[in-house]
Parts: C-alpha cells; structure tokens; sequence
C-alpha cells in the first residue's frame, strides 16, 4: 500500500541556495545548509514519484563547485526511482547567464528554458521560465505561444484531469525584498484564470509559505527549502495570504490528486531538526463555485 501510495504522491521544493555573504549582512541565518541537507534526506527517504524543484537550485549556477552537493542529491533521487525535474531561478543564471545555464541544463536535461510540461498521476505540470531579462524577444514569444496553447490542449486532453502551473517568480507575494512580481501577474496569470483544469500556480522565489486566492484561483508561494528568510509586510497594506499562521523556516510541499481536485500538504522542519511535521493541509476540490464579484 505504501508503495502505491508513492508511487502517486508528488513532492515540490523551491530555493535550496546556500545563503551568499552579502545576504548574510541584512539576514539571519538558521543552519541553512544544514536544513537543505535535511530536506533532501527526507525526500530521498519518501521515494516520491516526483520532485519538481522551483528554481534557485543553487546560490550562483555558473560555479561547478556548488553543484556538488545536488549532483550527489541527484545521485541518490535516481537510485530510488524518484524522476526530478527544474525550472530555473535568479540564483542558477546570475553572474554568468550562460554559463549558468549550461550547468543547470546539465544536471536536468529534459528541461527546455522556454518551457515544458510533465504528467504524472494524470497532473499536468506546466513549468515556465521566470527569467525574463535574460530571455531573448524571440523566446519570450515562443514560450508565451507555447504556454498559451499548451493551456488549451490540458483542457480538452481527458488525460489530464488537473494542471499546475508553475515559475520561479511569484506573481503575488508579500515579501519586502522580493515582492509580488507584474511581469508573471502580466503573461501567466490571465491564462491560468482561464484554464478550465488549472487549479494550482506554485512559485518561489519569496522564501516563505504564502497562500492566495485569485479570481477563484489558487496560488501558492513555497520558498522554503534552505534560503535565508525573508521579512514579510505585515502592515494594513499587505496581500490577502490566506496562512498567516503558518510560517514555517524551512518546508517542502506534498500534492496528490484527488478526482478533479488536489489534497496538499506543507511539511515543515522541526526547530532542532529531527525530523518534519505536517504543519498546513488544505483541499482544492475539483469543481468549485464562486460567488460573483460585486461591481
């Protein structure tokens, strides 16, 4: 039973970065590399079906020397049949875009920087490129095209009975040093409102648990996954995050389908780090209605 219940299970991780010195001047650390380590090890522990890693891989992509510790991750994911896949984040393309790029593409080579899409469990999960100042117009074009259409295609495919939509940058997001980015709200948002299965959009990026609702949709923030924490607004001004409660350092995200809908969990590293806890669970039925917005 455990193993088919595995088997359907599908793990989400964001931002796994070593914190950089110059992060280390305006932000406390908490043994993050330690906690990244940890999360790992519980992964490879749970044997998911699938680990889909949001970005932010490492601090700086185009330095070999911090890919050490993920290849050997790598390693481990693939002795216990668990499939990894990647989008990249600001952290894997700075310094060096290029070569950032090529190392990334190294480690996850059925990643494609203007998008692709994986089934599992009759999921859809559609993965974009957040980076846009490095793109080329010509990319930004193909992607937006392909996004679009692939959208459509998820909504008349009876395969797939859900879709998840996900990027490095987070579309709404309280944080003070990142904040809500409009360029995702701009070219992602609208055809994910649209989408008929589209029932989750998770990001990164902010290193936090934040949950929205948006024109009837879900959207989740899970930047947990080592970076150093980042100061969220809490002032009367701040976006309507529907887990106030639970801010956890450190976490990873369990999904499963169920019907038309998804049940999700958020495991979060106990503070003297023997293990994890179930710290937020929430539904997102297959068919829901909403109430009308007033005028």
């Amino acid at each position: 039973m455990e193993k088919e219940e595995n088997k359907r299970e599908i793990l989400f991780l964001s931002d796994t970065q070593a914190p950089m010195w110059v992060e280390r001047l305006v932000l406390r650390t908490h043994q993050n590399t330690k906690a990244t380590t940890t999360i790992f090890n519980e992964i490879v522990r749970l044997k998911p079906a699938v680990l889909y890693w949001l970005g932010d891989i490492v601090s700086l992509g185009y330095r070999t020397t911090k890919w050490r510790v993920i290849d050997q991750f790598l390693a481990n994911c693939t002795a216990v049949g668990t499939a990894v896949y990647a989008i990249m984040g600001n952290h894997d393309v700075m310094g060096r875009p290029r070569k950032g790029a090529r190392n990334f593409q190294q480690r996850f080579p059925e990643h494609s920087p203007t998008g692709y899409v994986k089934v599992t469990d009759a999921i859809a999960v559609v993965m974009l490129n957040s980076n846009f100042s490095i793109m080329s117009i010509a990319d930004l074009v193909k992607q937006q095209t392909w996004y679009e259409q692939t959208l459509k295609d998820m909504d008349e495919d009876p395969a797939v009975k859900v879709v998840i939509v996900t990027c490095h940058h987070a579309p709404y997001s309280n944080s003070k040093l990142v904040g809500s980015s409009k360029l995702v709200q701009q070219r992602f948002v609208p055809a994910y409102t649209r989408s008929q299965k589209g029932r989750l959009f998770i990001t990164g990026h902010s290193h936090a648990f934040e949950r929205y609702q948006f024109e009837g949709k879900t959207f989740l923030v899970i930047g947990g996954g080592g970076g150093l924490r980042q100061p969220l607004n809490v002032s009367p001004s701040r976006l309507p995050d529907l887990a106030t409660e639970y801010k956890p350092l450190f976490h990873y995200l369990s999904v499963r389908r169920e019907g038309e809908g998804l049940v999700l969990t958020s495991y979060c590293l106990k503070k003297d780090f023997s293990g994890f806890s179930e710290g937020y669970h929430f539904e997102i039925p297959g068919q829901e209605v909403y109430a009308a917005k007033p005028d």
